[in-house]
C-alpha cells in the first residue's frame, strides 16, 4: 500500500508540472499569434485564434505524386533594352539664358548661335519637356573676341536627361508614397505614354542621394549635440547572396529629437557600436528608450549619457498577461492609464517642462511608487517564464529608468514618438518587402531623415525637396547647414526660429 501511494503521488506531481508546462506554452503560442496575426490593439478575439490553430491540412504523399510537370516552355527571345520611351508631342517650357553683359546693353552684342539643353520634366499631373536656350553673342565692335554665352546651368544628373521635378516625384513616390519602382514605372507609361525603366530609376535615385547625404551628414551632427533624444530600431530584410536563403536582416536605427528632426541611420547589424555613428563618443545628455541590452552598455561607456525608460513598452508587457490574469492585470493597468490621463491634461493646458516636473512629483510618482511595491510582492509568487512573471521581471529590471522619466519634466512618458517616425517605414515595408541590398538601407535613410523630418515641423516634403535639388549642385559643403529642413523652413519664413536662451 505505502509504495502504491508514493507511486501515486508520483504521478499526481508529474500531472502538476505537466499542467505548468502546457500553460506556459498554450501562453506563448497566444503570443505569437498576437504578434504577428492579431491587430494593432493588442486584442485577438477566440474566433481569430480558432481561426488561426484551424486549417492546418496535411499533404499527403498520393498527392506529391500525382502533380504532373509543366510542360516546358520555349526560351523567350529577349529585346534590346530601351532606357526611356518620351512622346513627342509633350508641351516644352522655354527658359532662355542670356549673359548679364548683353541684358545690360542690347545693341552692342550680335547673336551668332544658339545652344539647347532639354530635360524630361514633371510637375503634379503632367509631363513637360524643359529646355535651356542660350543664346551666343560677339561684339558688334571687337568681332574678334571669343563669343560669350551663359554657362549651362550645373546638373544633378550628368549629361542626363532627368530634372529635379521629375527626380523629385520618383523620390517622393518611393520614400514617401512608398511606391516601388516597378509600379512608378507601370503608372508612367499608362498614365502619360512615359515609359523609364526602373533600373533607370534606380541609376538616378542612387545620384541623387549621393547629392543629399552631405544634408544627412550635417543632421547627424546636430543629433549628437543634442540634450534629450529619443532613439529606437527597426529591422528591415535585405538581399544578401552570401547569407544562408539568400537574405539577411539589417536595421534601420532612428533618432528623434522632439519637435524638431529625426536622422535614420542603417546597419546591418544590432550591436550598440552602431549608437557611435550618430551619438559618437562624446554623446552628454538624456536618451529615451526600451530595454534592449544595447542602450544600457553604451551608458556604461559613455558616462555623459543618462537613461531614460519607456511606460508604453512596460504596459505591452502586461497587455499579454491579460487574458491569463484579467483581474490583477486590469488593475495595473488601470493605474498606468492614470499617469496616462494626466499627461493628456498637462498636454491641453501647454505645461512646460517645470509646471510638468512639479504636477508628476505630486501625482505620478505616488501612483509609481504603488505599482512597485505591488510589483516586488507578485514576483516572488508568480513563475518567472510565464507571461505576468515576464512583466514583472521587465517592470522591476527597468524600475530606476522608469522612475526617472517621473523626475524629469522635459521628457516624454514614453518613447512613442520615435516610434511614430518608424511607422511610415513600416508601411513601406509592406509594398516592397525587402531591400535589394545593403547600400538601399543606406539611401533609405538618408530620404527618410529629410521627408520625416520635413512632416515633422509641418512642411510639404515635395516642396522642399525640389528646391533642394535645383540649388545643390551650386552649394558649397559649409553651406549645406542652412538646406536641412528645419534651416531651410526657418529661411523661408514657414517657421519661426527658436529662441535663444538669454
Amino acid at each position: 500500500m505505502a509504495q502504491l501511494k508514493a507511486e501515486n503521488d508520483k504521478l499526481r506531481r508529474s500531472n502538476a508540472s505537466l499542467l505548468v508546462e502546457n500553460a506556459f506554452l498554450r501562453q506563448k503560442i497566444d503570443a505569437l499569434a498576437k504578434r504577428y496575426f492579431g491587430k494593432k490593439t493588442e486584442k485577438l478575439t477566440p474566433d481569430q485564434l480558432q481561426l488561426l490553430l484551424s486549417g492546418l491540412v496535411e499533404i499527403s504523399e498520393e498527392n506529391e505524386e500525382e502533380k504532373e510537370e509543366p510542360p516546358a516552355r520555349a526560351p523567350r527571345k529577349r529585346s534590346k533594352p530601351t532606357r526611356m520611351q518620351v512622346p513627342d508631342d509633350l508641351p516644352v517650357k522655354e527658359e532662355l539664358l542670356v549673359p548679364e553683359q548683353v541684358q545690360a546693353q542690347p545693341q552692342l552684342w550680335k547673336e551668332i548661335g544658339r545652344e539647347t539643353l532639354e530635360q524630361l520634366d514633371y510637375q503634379p499631373g503632367m509631363f513637360f519637356k524643359r529646355r535651356f536656350i542660350r543664346p551666343k553673342y560677339v561684339r558688334r565692335d571687337q568681332k574678334q573676341q571669343p563669343p560669350i554665352v551663359v554657362p549651362a546651368p550645373r546638373q544633378l544628373i550628368d549629361r542626363g536627361l532627368a530634372a529635379p521635378g521629375l527626380l523629385t516625384q520618383l523620390l517622393i513616390s518611393k520614400f514617401c508614397d512608398h511606391l516601388p519602382f516597378y509600379r512608378q514605372e507601370q503608372i508612367f507609361k499608362s498614365r502619360y505614354g512615359v515609359w523609364i525603366a526602373r533600373q533607370q530609376m534606380v541609376r538616378w535615385t542612387d545620384q541623387c542621394v549621393s547629392w543629399l547625404e552631405g544634408i544627412h551628414r550635417v543632421m547627424k551632427r546636430e543629433m549628437s549635440r543634442s540634450s534629450y533624444l529619443q532613439v529606437d530600431e527597426t529591422p528591415v530584410t535585405y538581399l544578401d547572396r552570401n547569407a544562408r536563403g539568400g537574405s539577411a536582416k539589417g536595421y534601420l536605427w532612428t533618432y528623434l529629437q522632439p519637435g524638431d528632426q529625426v536622422v535614420y541611420d542603417w546597419h546591418p547589424s544590432r550591436a550598440n557600436s552602431c549608437l557611435q555613428h550618430v551619438l559618437g563618443k562624446g554623446f552628454s545628455g538624456k536618451l529615451q528608450c526600451d530595454g534592449y541590452a544595447a542602450y544600457q552598455r553604451y551608458a556604461l561607456d559613455h558616462p555623459g549619457t543618462e537613461l531614460f525608460g519607456c511606460w508604453a513598452h512596460m504596459r505591452r508587457k502586461f497587455v499579454e498577461a491579460k487574458e491569463q490574469h484579467p483581474r490583477l492585470v486590469g488593475w495595473i493597468l488601470k493605474h498606468i492609464q492614470q499617469l496616462y490621463q494626466w499627461e493628456d491634461q498637462l498636454r491641453q493646458s501647454r505645461a512646460g517642462p517645470t509646471l510638468r516636473q512639479t504636477f508628476r512629483s505630486s501625482h505620478h510618482q505616488m501612483v509609481a511608487h504603488r505599482l512597485f511595491k505591488a510589483f516586488e510582492k507578485l514576483s516572488i509568487k508568480t513563475l518567472p517564464k510565464n507571461n505576468l512573471g515576464k512583466a514583472l521581471s521587465y517592470a522591476l529590471n527597468q524600475r530606476a529608468s522608469l522612475e526617472r522619466v517621473l523626475e524629469d519634466g522635459e521628457v516624454e512618458l514614453d518613447n512613442n514618438l520615435v516610434e511614430n517616425a518608424i511607422r511610415p517605414t513600416a508601411i513601406g515595408k509592406k509594398n516592397w518587402l525587402f531591400m535589394g541590398n545593403k547600400e538601399s538601407g543606406h539611401r533609405s535613410a538618408v530620404m527618410y531623415t529629410l521627408i520625416q523630418s520635413c512632416r515633422i515641423i509641418g512642411i510639404e516634403p515635395s516642396v522642399y525637396l525640389r528646391d533642394v535639388l535645383e540649388h545643390i549642385p551650386m552649394l558649397t559643403h559649409q553651406q549645406l547647414a542652412d538646406w536641412t529642413p528645419k534651416n531651410w523652413a526657418i529661411r523661408k519664413a514657414l517657421i519661426k526660429a527658436p529662441a535663444r536662451a538669454a
